[in-house]
């Protein structure tokens, strides 16, 4: 199973104050919602079959073939060719089958599974709306749609491979603190330092991994980069998320980093919510007013 910066196996995740706040208890069911192992491996399988018949298709066109990885892997078209992506998929596909070991990934990975989880969810929210009992073939989400920005922002561990590229998502916080970066790697810049000598500048306060310094240098992935670390099941990697904090810093003082986590999301969802409904109530309101 692939490990990302949370448990994707856990499908019923509770919170201990959705019971004394509607609003967050309306985030906790809609997360109660999501098979997140079935969303990964359709993302997944969807695009590594789709990048294979691409490939088949270009029949040795490299031109249409660079064309379509571009559109449809924004992010990892600029470190692997095609024929990496496919064994990237493919290693990434058997990890996820596995169910006796957790595999790690690095940034180079991330991003790939970014660009996958991306254009799936796209695609299921859309069909959601045009054709719901299609949606519900893959029984991912419980006839909802899926909150791209949310889901990135429980799973990845950080957005470092997303600096400099707008990729139409806001993804708050990662955004935050990709910006602060962004800061100090212009000051280091500005005092003579080249953007790779930056990075290295900057990487130990932000502990940034050194794979995602490479692909923020648009570097090719190496053979090296191509493994997958693996723990077994019974290593309890999670654990870590759900002991009660204690410390100076108030804002999780008191609570599991697992449950601030769920708090945080819930409070930009429910500003989505929010805002949707102005909208909705605005439009009734336009509505009303053309029918006198």
């Amino acid at each position: 199973m692939l490990a990302f910066a949370k448990d994707i196996t856990q499908d019923q995740p509770g919170h201990p104050d959705e019971k004394d706040n509607s609003e967050l208890k309306q985030y906790m069911d809609y997360q109660r919602k999501l098979d997140h192992g079935l969303l990964v491996h359709h993302a997944l399988d969807q695009a590594k079959n789709e990048l294979n018949e691409n490939i088949e298709a270009a029949a040795g066109d490299t031109e249409k073939l660079q064309a379509y990885l571009q559109q449809k892997f924004p992010l990892s078209h600029r470190f692997a060719d095609a024929d990496t992506l496919i064994l990237m998929l493919r290693k990434l596909v058997n990890a996820h089958n596995s169910t006796n070991n957790w595999y790690r990934m690095n940034a180079f990975y991330y991003a790939l599974v970014y660009d996958c989880m991306q254009r799936f969810v796209e695609m299921y929210n859309r069909l959601l709306r045009e054709s719901p009992e299609k949606a519900a073939e893959f029984r991912v989400a419980e006839g909802v749609e899926i909150d791209f920005d949310d889901w990135t922002y429980l799973y990845f561990p950080d957005l470092d491979f997303h600096m400099d590229k707008d990729l139409g998502n806001t993804h708050y916080p990662f955004a935050k603190r990709n910006l602060a970066i962004q800061e100090d790697l212009r000051s280091e810049m500005q005092n003579g330092k080249s953007r790779e000598e930056a990075l290295q500048a900057v990487k130990g306060q932000f502990e940034i991994d050194d794979t995602a310094i490479k692909v923020l240098l648009d570097k090719k992935i190496t053979p090296k980069d191509l493994e997958l670390f693996y723990t077994s099941v019974e290593n309890p990697i999670y654990e870590y998320l759900t002991p009660v904090q204690e410390g100076s810093w108030g804002s999780i003082d008191g609570e599991s980093i697992l449950d601030h986590a769920y708090y945080m999301g819930s409070h930009l969802k429910v500003w989505e919510w929010r805002k949707r409904e102005e909208v909705e109530s605005v439009m009734d309101e336009i509505e009303k007013t053309q029918k006198k």
